[in-house]
């Protein structure tokens, strides 16, 4: 794989970050973009030190970081080796920033949304089970924030995303609700860039969509309600991959 120019350390700078994490996310940084590919060396220590301009202690803590995550591994009398992408977790929540805050590509919107396919139906099934009175009032007021957000690609999106983690909080389930807060940073990114609200009819359609799940949650019909999540999460991926596909295929010329 070729190597690509490494990104500028400032660029990640974050101070709300101690320096051991800002360290660990412009590595991390690296290795998702592919400067580093999966059996890579990283360079050595003395190179660290002076690319970063820290301690020792810090890059060491760094490594622990990006250790812990599945990116790296330290092989005696080799060194440090970024390992195959299969053991990154990308339900680690800074794992999944960092590749998002590089973009969407055409392989990683697909994976979003077969993930979001895969759980979602099933949270909004089990929440026409489990939804209380204050669940579908909830849900009711993230349905009428994105009727009102017809010019704000943003507000859309928190309303949008509001919405799916109230199913998943209304689903009875703490594994649906966890990994509703972990691709928490996805999903967000993912419905600014295909918001609906720059075409009227593409927005009245979602906003249609969302109010058929709260309908069906509300009558407590599981299937119907499921049915209807699939079929706005097949809306914006379809919308997602239109935003996206057309800059990947321009990257890659």
């Amino acid at each position: 794989m070729t190597m690509q120019s490494r990104p500028n350390f400032s660029r990640f700078t974050d101070t709300t970050l101690s320096n051991a994490d800002q360290v660990a996310r412009a590595i991390g940084g690296d290795i998702l973009a592919g400067v580093y590919p999966p059996g890579a060396k990283l360079p050595s220590e003395a190179e660290m030190l002076a690319r970063f301009g820290v301690s020792r202690t810090v890059l060491r803590e760094a490594f622990k970081t990006l250790t812990a995550k599945g990116l790296i591994v330290s092989r005696t009398r080799v060194g440090t080796v970024v390992l195959d992408n299969a053991y990154w977790n990308f339900f680690d929540a800074d794992i999944l920033a960092w590749k998002v805050a590089q973009g969407f590509d055409a392989s990683f919107v697909r994976d979003v949304a077969a993930i979001r396919m895969a759980i979602e139906p099933a949270a909004a099934e089990a929440a026409a089970e489990h939804a209380t009175a204050k669940d579908i009032g909830e849900m009711r007021a993230c349905v009428a924030r994105m009727s009102e957000a017809t010019g704000s690609a943003s507000d859309f999106a928190d309303a949008d995303l509001d919405f799916h983690k109230a199913i998943g909080q209304a689903s009875g389930n703490v594994l649906m609700r966890s990994l509703a807060a972990v691709i928490e940073t996805a999903l967000l990114a993912s419905f600014r860039l295909s918001s609906p609200v720059r075409e009227a009819d593409v927005h009245d359609e979602s906003v249609r969509g969302h109010a058929n799940i709260v309908d069906a949650i509300e009558a407590g019909d599981g299937a119907a309600a499921g049915q209807a999540m699939r079929a706005i999460i097949t809306h914006g991926f379809d919308r997602l991959e239109r935003a996206t596909l057309p800059r990947s295929r321009k990257a890659q010329k």
